[in-house]
This record gives structure tokens, sequence and C-alpha cells, in this order.
């Protein structure tokens, strides 16, 4: 386990190794950056995952499996929101289902953390969803950066996830019509680092608008850019940073009170 930077969760879990660009969200993805400095760290796990193209590190499609960290989870008795994979996708198609199995007999028999899975490969979510278990532990989130994929959404919906969650970064275009029917979290971020592409001001307020239209709990990770800590995190005059069971205990009072 690794402590996380990222603002919506505390730690990370990386039984899987690896990856393969599949959108355009992927193009400058922190994690073949990372993936490169810690194979040149030594660790073994990194080890000839990604390839320098244009003078970058990006990935080369090996899949690395780390059965030793499947037994992380087990140690740790304070429980924690962790991130499943910031380093790879578990629903890569080069992860045998038996493996993605055995990650969510883990996130079963340790209920207390809770575990947030996402994945932009959401054909191969609900081809394996009903051959998995799902506590309620276990949070489902699929990424979005612009209107051509709003369809993994609808996948993400087939699934019998207790929270289904997206994640709109890095946002890359307007979301106008973004169905949050049956979806109880949005993230929205803009992309940062080297090479990061703007976001506009009014693509963040309309999914923010559309949240409060429907009830969904509403989390602004970042503006970007290659400074992220200069641009900040602030929108309209405050920091939106609303998690499922806000939303969930704000609908529940309302409804006591009708």
């Amino acid at each position: 386990m690794s402590k996380s930077s990222i603002e919506w969760t505390e730690a990370t879990w990386n039984p899987v190794a690896g990856c393969t660009i599949i959108s355009p969200g992927c193009t400058n993805c922190y994690a073949m950056r990372m993936a490169a400095r810690l194979a040149a760290m030594g660790q073994e796990k990194y080890q000839n995952t990604t390839r320098v193209s244009g003078g970058r590190a990006k990935w080369n499609g090996q899949i690395t499996l780390d059965a030793n960290a499947l037994l992380a989870p087990h140690r740790w008795k304070t429980g924690r929101m962790i991130f499943v994979n910031s380093m790879s996708d578990v629903f890569h198609e080069d992860v045998p289902l038996a493996f993605l199995k055995q990650i969510f007999d883990v996130m079963r028999d340790t209920p207390q953390h809770t575990y947030q899975v996402l994945t932009k490969r959401a054909e191969n979510l609900t081809r394996h969803a009903e051959k998995l278990p799902w506590p309620a532990n276990v949070w489902m989130g699929v990424s979005v950066e612009s209107a051509d994929y709003l369809w993994r959404v609808d996948h993400l919906r087939q699934t019998p996830a207790a929270i289904k969650f997206l994640s709109l970064e890095p946002l890359l275009g307007p979301l106008e019509h973004l169905d949050l029917n049956g979806i109880d979290w949005a993230i929205a971020g803009g992309e940062s680092g080297p090479g990061a592409r703007p976001m506009q001001p009014e693509w963040v307020r309309e999914i923010r608008d559309q949240c409060i239209l429907a009830g969904v709990a509403f989390h602004f990770k970042q503006w970007g850019g290659v400074n992220k800590k200069r641009t900040g995190r602030m929108l309209d005059g405050r920091i939106w940073s609303e998690w499922p069971s806000d939303r969930r205990a704000a609908r529940n009072e309302q409804a006591n009170l009708l």
C-alpha cells in the first residue's frame, strides 16, 4: 500500500502493473511516467511495462500480475479508502478472470476498507460483473473524458456495485447530456503535468449543475495544468468535495420531512 496524494482517496493498492493506451484520456497518463521511474529505481513489477516514444514513457501493453500484493490489505487493520490499481486497469483484457476474482475476494474479505475500482474498459466490466462478488465496500467507477465515451456510463449502470461513480478526468470536452441515473458520485478534473490539455470552466460548471439537479455528489479535483498546485481546485468561490454519503444523507433527511 502507498499513501496517496489523490484528493478523493487515502491509499493505493496495485496488484496489477502495466497497461495499454485505449482512448484520448490515456495520452498523458501520470502512471506511465511513474511506472518508468519505478522501473528505473529497480522495482521488479514495473520492469518492461513502458517504452520511450517521442521522448516520453508510454505503456507497451505488458501486464504484470503481483500475487504478493494480494495479501497486503489483510495486514492493514485500520480501515482506509483505497484506490485499486492506480497504476493499471484491473479490467484490462490481459488480466485473467481468475486473478480478477482473487482481487474481488480480497476486497470482500477485508470489510474494514472501502475500495474504489476505476476502469476505462467498460465492456469488460459488464462482461465479468456477474462472475464477481460485489460487497458493499466496493465502489465501482468508469472514466469518461469526453462525450464520445458516455457509453461507458451505461455499462457501469448494469453492474450490481453498491456505489457507482464517474471519473470525468482528464476532462477534454463538454458533457452536456450526462445521464446520472443510478450514479452516486461524479469526480471532475483537468489534466495536469507535462503537455496538459486545457479544460474550460463552463464544462465543469455544467457537470456540477447536472449533479445538483440529479442529487449526485460532486467532487471537483483540480483545474490542472502544468502546475496543478498553482491553479488549485476552487470553483466559483468554494471547494467541492462531496461524497456519496453526503448526498444520501441529504436525500434521507428530505424524505423524512415529507
